[in-house]
């Protein structure tokens, strides 16, 4: 009996009978595709038991595996949760394949060996690219194999602690009847990998594509499925790759990770402020630059904030923005109109170094720095960062972390922070760097702009 068809949305998962040229659910045009219906089973983390009072479960005993790569670690909260499902997305070039065969390398040894499976590539183009990268273990198995029923013999034979599949959108179950990297197969594919995961305790790295607006390929409910979500932030025209941790069940949410794009991969970087801020802005003698102590998980680090105030020829100005809230910039603007400043006819471009995006709103006094230093041509006093959150009516709004904000600021040899009124106590802790607490923005522009 042939199987009965079926059209799914390809962004939000409905189900129709019938195709339709918009989805009736998320109302996105041409996204209904035809599948075959599928009698797989259900999704199912194992033996059924019988429900227990939470005090009588025994805790969590294993331990982490180290991948070895401090900041891998660090973002999914201290190293690697067995039988856990990360999935890694990206922009097609940008590392993660190179991410994650060195992580393989560094979890195998002879007592958890780890199989890398390869659906886009050969064994020889696999060895190649390993070649290339240094890796030589001998307890790291290669193959190139789409059908997942053939990977999951393997799995059984081999017996990995760990399994990379690269990428979930290449494998395929032959009881579908629907192509790789269709809505049904992602699912299921997925579905049959995370029973596996849990069952055997194996820690399973799936590598996503993404779509033409960024986000992950295939059906939203796959991002919930998986316990970890990575996602590489920055464009791969740029050296520097920020991963971030979008989702973490046994970790914090708000970690990133800062790597480095050589020729013999991707190499993390831990003293990351020296990478978006340089010895010659500490004396600062170029107007529109500010330079904030910024704050992403754990970790402290300085990155350079540009703007560039212009006359403009356009009816409308243009407001430009590269790593900074387009809908933010706008605000800091009205802000600043309402203190003496005048953009009615002026362009604005707003740019963080280095390809970083900034969504804290502990950036917005060094924003507006930026922008009223382009706009008087006068540079920010030399030696000195800008911490604080704007508000509405121009006040100073206090922001947290201020004493490590400080320090991070100091290590790099900066003598001066200007941050909100009430940080005054916490910024006491350190010494070797003066801390003027201001409470509205209009002081705050004339302690920080140079007069001459």
């Amino acid at each position: 009996m042939a199987k009965k068809s079926r059209f799914v949305c390809k962004v939000c998962g409905y189900t129709a009978l019938k195709w339709t040229g918009r989805c009736p659910e998320c109302g996105e045009w041409d996204s209904m595709i035809e599948e075959k219906e599928s009698s797989t089973p259900t999704f199912s983390l194992g033996q059924v038991s019988p429900p227990k009072p939470i005090n009588e479960i025994l805790p969590f005993q294993e331990k982490r595996y180290s991948s070895k790569i401090e900041e891998f670690d660090r973002m999914l909260g201290g190293g690697i949760v067995p039988g856990s499902l990360i999935l890694v997305g990206g922009e097609p070039g940008i590392g993660k394949s190179t991410l994650l065969i060195k992580v393989a390398e560094r979890l195998s040894s002879k007592e958890s060996s780890v199989l890398y499976v390869s659906g886009e590539e050969s064994l020889q183009q696999t060895q190649i690219r390993a070649t290339r990268l240094g890796v030589k273990s001998p307890f790291l198995y290669i193959m190139a194999e789409n059908n997942l029923d053939i990977i999951q013999e393997q799995i059984e034979k081999l017996k990995p602690k760990v399994v990379v599949i690269d990428s979930i959108q290449t494998v395929y179950l032959d009881s579908l009847g629907s192509p790789p990297g269709s809505i049904s197969q992602v699912k299921e594919c997925t579905s049959s990998l995370i029973r596996i995961g849990k069952e055997k305790g194996i820690v399973i790295f799936l590598v996503g594509h993404v779509t033409k607006d960024g986000s992950i390929a295939g059906p939203r409910i796959m991002e919930h499925m998986v316990d970890t979500v990575l996602y590489f932030e920055s464009s791969k025209d740029y050296q520097y790759r920020i991963l971030r941790a979008i989702k973490n069940r046994f970790g914090p949410t708000s970690e990133i990770g800062i790597f480095k794009m050589t020729q013999r991969g991707l190499v993390e970087v831990v003293d990351s402020s020296s990478l978006f801020v340089t010895n010659s802005f500490l004396e600062n003698k170029v107007p529109g630059t500010a330079v904030v102590p910024a704050v992403e998980g754990s970790r402290v680090f300085l990155i350079e904030i540009q703007s560039l105030v212009n006359r403009s020829y356009l009816a409308v100005p243009r407001r430009i923005t590269q790593g900074v809230d387009y809908n933010r910039l706008c605000v800091l603007l009205a802000v600043l109109e309402r203190r003496g400043f005048n953009f009615y006819q002026k362009d604005v471009y707003v740019n963080v170094a280095g390809g970083l995006k900034v969504e804290e709103p502990a950036c917005d006094m060094a924003i507006a720095f930026s922008i009223a230093s382009s706009a008087k041509n006068k540079p920010v006093k030399s030696k000195t960062v800008a911490v604080g959150e704007i508000g509405l009516t121009g006040e100073i709004r206090p922001v947290g972390f201020i004493e490590q904000r400080l320090r991070e600021a100091k290590k790099l040899g900066f003598k001066r922070c200007i941050g909100p009124f009430l940080g005054q106590s916490e910024a006491k802790k350190v010494d070797g760097i003066e801390f003027v607490g201001v409470k509205n923005i209009e002081k705050a522009i004339q302690e920080g702009l140079r007069e001459e």
